[in-house]
């Protein structure tokens, strides 16, 4: 291959390697610059942005409104990441790794802070006692699927996404070899979603909320434009809980949210009080 790539003895950064998310990205950790994080009057404060990952937070938190718990009012704060907001003093200080979302909980004596999406699901659920069955064997199935969903969300997203939509040259192997792993978790849920009317069972449950954002996004045409080239007509039984879920009003609530792109009635920059989101909904053609 001419162009083949050689490594380095010691891999160095340049200082601008392409790509959409180049003038972010950096080997270290840490704070980049002072920033205090707003507060709002509610005891739930979400810093977030409405990413897939960002969006199972917010679609939680509706579902629980959408079930009367009022004490799962919330602030939602924009963390605007190609904006670097992530790496903030404040925003390292709730989540030392600088990716959304992040959740403060204010309702106790000391705020206990909570970042990585699953955990947040997984400490909302078991906060206020839903989507999360006591039953073992039901909660056993629900864990598998959550952390199933975090072990391959990153190949769709940081792999296939990245190299289909994102880098700055269109490399065959990299495509193939993502493209190759997308499909294969899709199969994947097919399969089961086949035994299955929900991920993991006859109820709804966290693993949903944290797999819709991802692969129901994928096979709804949502992401990356890639729905012809992945062939997601042929996934049949991920289509119909797909469109299942995309129907619940909850859902369509929360994926919105710390939104800035899109059509007007999909953009809640700032999410204060359910106005904010009746307000955009209101403008979503008939």
């Amino acid at each position: 291959m001419a162009n083949e790539y050689t490594p380095p003895k010691v891999w160095t950064m340049e200082e601008e390697n392409g790509g959409q998310f180049a003038s972010i990205n950096r080997p270290d950790s840490g704070a980049r610059h002072e920033k205090e994080l707003p507060v709002g009057e509610h005891p739930i404060q979400l810093y977030s942005m409405g990413t897939p990952n960002g969006q199972k937070v917010t679609i939680m938190l509706e579902e629980l409104l959408a079930l009367g718990v009022k004490d799962a009012e919330y602030d939602a704060h924009l963390i605007s990441i190609l904006d670097a907001d992530q790496f903030g003093s404040g925003f390292v200080n709730v989540n030392p790794n600088s990716k959304i979302p992040a959740l403060v909980d204010n309702s106790f004596l000391e705020p206990i802070n909570v970042f990585e999406s699953g955990s947040i699901l997984v400490y909302l659920a078991e906060k206020f006692g839903y989507f999360l069955p006591n039953d073992f064997a039901a909660r056993a199935s629900v864990m598998n699927w959550l952390f199933w969903l975090h072990g391959s969300a990153p190949y769709l997203g940081g792999g296939f996404g990245h190299f289909y939509a994102y880098a700055p040259e269109k490399f065959e192997y990299p495509i193939n070899r993502f493209t190759m792993e997308a499909k294969r978790q899709l199969d994947v849920l097919d399969k089961q979603l086949a035994k299955t009317k929900y991920i993991a069972g006859d109820e709804y449950s966290i693993a949903d909320i944290a797999i819709w954002p991802w692969y129901g996004a994928t096979v709804l045409g949502r992401m990356y434009d890639a729905a012809e080239f992945l062939d997601v007509e042929s996934y049949k039984n991920v289509r119909r809980w797909a469109e299942q879920i995309d129907q619940r009003e909850a859902v369509k609530r929360g994926r919105i949210v710390n939104r800035k792109w899109g059509e007007e009635w999909e953009q809640v920059a700032e999410r204060h009080s359910a106005a904010d989101i009746d307000q955009a909904l209101a403008k979503r053609p008939e």
